[in-house]
């Protein structure tokens, strides 16, 4: 058989790809053996660090007490790492100094995401890192792992202190304690221990939410998966780079969000507690307030970017970070029934359904004031049966109305001449997809309840169009009389008097024992998920 020149070209290119496959994963094995060792404990070098100023190098960190072949005493286990810190008012000369006056031979590090200003003074032997990359530098002087060779990471906040020396030898003890166990991270308070809070943390990306709830303590330290407040961590260098965001901010949230992914746990000390002279931490109420700012924009941002849209906090209370009234929804044009976060293996982000909840209740509320009979359909009065609800993953609602009864609603009787947007925001408008209304959550939100007009008709409920959804078809209109209420998204609500028989008319029989997403031929839901 001939080879023509096209495919000897192509065989070459897949031949150079796969070798060049082969060398990159050798690289980044070889990469992470040598961490390995370093964290075992090699001798303490100095390693050129471009782009850190002042041409400091890289240390090293090494096992304490043991002497290499050359004759010189290993170095220190842990680096020190400050990461909380504003640039318009900080201490981070104050806690350099107090870390690097007790233990002098402990790497200090304060790591920004951008060159501070006024610029920041270091003593010597502390280090800034700045994430942001520059042009004209390598990836590695950005990148944190390539500037901490230390076996232990600790990171501290803003303004504290170390006033017992030993109090880092005893955070380590306890760590290596637990083993390859689920504690994978130490903490002891700053100033009480009254001034930390030991939380359990559920992250459930499929909800997108995060909830927070207290966790008792003992008498010997705590173990939870989350702490709120002041206080001083001690994680493994491997375990922290192990973190696909090591070091985002704000910290701690963003470190017990992915370890609890993972099913780590903290222990949190009654004590040594670390001093602290600069508590409250800002010296005006102006400074608190951009802090407070700061905080709240790098939270938002955080989530957003670990697809979070809510936040359950052990106190009842809710932070949002999702689709509001005045921004469009979280997801696109649905294609195929199946909207594109199903594809992510994640249901209805929580922002759209409390969207959706709110307008089926105000859509209800003018439909019975103004005497237009409804009654829930399709998959909303499904969601009904199983859940008194939305159905978790679905993205609309639907109610079916009595044609006859459209001239009683000032909302809906003139939109043949357009579009009405009522005092509250809504948007009523007839559906461009066919012959039917549909009412959305506002202008920009285009989240929506639509409405299906049916007649009867010898008794049979019928329309004059059609779509190509499964469920719009005829039925008997004896499933309507009459109406019966039921609970659904908080409200209670009308639908067929044989619910069972009207679903399984529409969507088959066991629709209600077998759950499944809108287009199975594109994304099938999986039993075991549920």
């Amino acid at each position: 058989m001939r080879i023509s020149f096209c495919q000897g070209l192509l065989s070459g290119a897949i031949v150079l790809n796969l070798l060049i496959l082969y060398y990159v994963s050798r690289a980044q094995q070889q990469m992470m053996e040598k961490r390995k060792e370093l964290g075992r404990g090699t001798r303490r070098v100095a390693v050129p660090a471009s782009g850190l100023g002042g041409g400091l190098g890289l240390l090293v960190g090494v096992e304490p007490g043991v002497v290499g072949s050359e004759g010189h005493s290993r170095g220190p286990r842990v680096t020190v790492l400050l990461r909380e810190f504003e640039s318009f008012e900080n201490y981070v000369g104050d806690v350099a100094n107090s870390f690097l006056r007790q233990r002098p031979e402990l790497p200090f590090l304060a790591v920004t995401d951008m060159s501070p200003y006024p610029p920041i003074v270091l003593p010597d032997g502390a280090r800034l890192l700045v994430l942001s990359p520059s042009p004209d530098q390598p990836p590695q002087a950005h990148r944190p792992e390539f500037h901490i060779q230390t076996e232990f990471v600790l990171l501290v906040p803003d303004g504290v202190e170390l006033e017992q020396p030993r109090a880092i030898e005893r955070l380590i003890r306890e760590l290596e304690g637990e083993g390859g166990g689920p504690v994978r991270l130490v903490a002891a308070p700053v100033l009480a221990r009254s001034a930390v809070q030991c939380l359990h943390l559920r992250v459930n990306l499929r909800e997108w939410t995060a909830t927070y709830s207290p966790a008792a303590s003992g008498s010997s330290g705590s173990v939870c998966t989350a702490l709120q407040g002041d206080a001083v961590i001690l994680i493994r260098t491997e375990d922290l780079f192990n973190l696909s965001v090591p070091l985002g901010r704000p910290l701690f949230s963003s470190v017990f969000v992915q370890t609890a992914l993972r099913g780590w746990k903290v222990k949190l000390l009654e004590s040594p507690c670390f001093s602290a002279n600069h508590r409250p931490l800002f010296s005006s109420a102006h400074n608190q307030w951009k802090a407070d700012t700061q905080l709240k924009e790098a939270t938002g941002k955080l989530m957003r970017s670990f697809g979070l849209k809510r936040l359950m906090l052990p106190d009842g209370k809710e932070q949002w970070f999702g689709c509001s009234k005045e921004t469009p929804r979280c997801f696109g044009t649905v294609q195929d029934d199946t909207p594109d976060y199903l594809y992510l293996d994640r249901w209805t982000p929580p922002c759209c359904l409390r969207a959706l909840r709110e307008t089926t209740k105000y859509v209800i509320n003018i439909l019975e004031r103004s005497g237009v009979r409804y009654w829930l359909e399709g998959g909303s009065l499904l969601g009904a049966v199983r859940h008194q609800d939305i159905i978790p993953w679905d993205y609309d609602v639907d109610l079916g109305i009595y044609l006859e009864d459209v001239p009683n609603c000032d909302h809906l009787k003139n939109l043949d001449s357009g579009s009405l947007v009522d005092a509250n925001g809504y948007v009523w408008e007839r559906a461009v997809e066919g012959d039917f209304y549909r009412v959305q959550y506002s202008e920009a939100n285009h989240l929506h309840v639509d409405l299906w007009p049916f007649y009867p008709r010898n008794g049979v409920m019928t329309r004059d169009t059609w779509t190509e959804h499964k469920q719009d078809v005829e039925f008997p209109e004896h499933f309507l009389q009459p109406l019966v209420p039921m609970p659904f998204a908080s409200i209670t609500a009308y639908g067929p008097n044989n619910h069972r028989a009207f679903l399984e008319l529409k969507f088959g029989e066991g629709v209600i024992e077998n759950p499944q997403y809108p287009n199975p031929s594109k994304k099938r839901l999986e039993r075991s998920k549920l």
